[in-house]
């Protein structure tokens, strides 16, 4: 999928924003498994966006994110994961 590459590309590069953004369109065609994938990473995206008032946004990711395996649509989030919780202290 085009919108994950854009994805990791931004979010790899510190541009949150634009990573949420990238996603949005997907998301909104989205249904079932693939949309709660999505929004996770929306959320997670958004939650290094808002830097430390970002918890609540990364705790919504993990509910997301939870109980999908990694990868999944190709896409190794489990580091992505990682990497925001350890930049917002969670």
């Amino acid at each position: 999928m085009e919108a994950l590459e854009a994805f990791v590309r931004h979010f790899q590069e510190g541009r949150y924003f634009e990573a949420h953004e990238v996603l949005e369109e997907a998301w909104r065609k989205a249904e079932g498994e693939e949309r709660r994938f999505l929004q996770g990473l929306i959320l997670l995206a958004a939650a290094l966006h808002r830097g430390k008032g970002g918890v609540r946004n990364l705790r919504k990711a993990e509910a997301k994110l939870s109980g999908l395996p990694s990868p999944y649509l190709g896409l190794d989030w489990e580091p992505l994961w990682q990497e925001a919780r350890r930049r917002l202290g969670a």
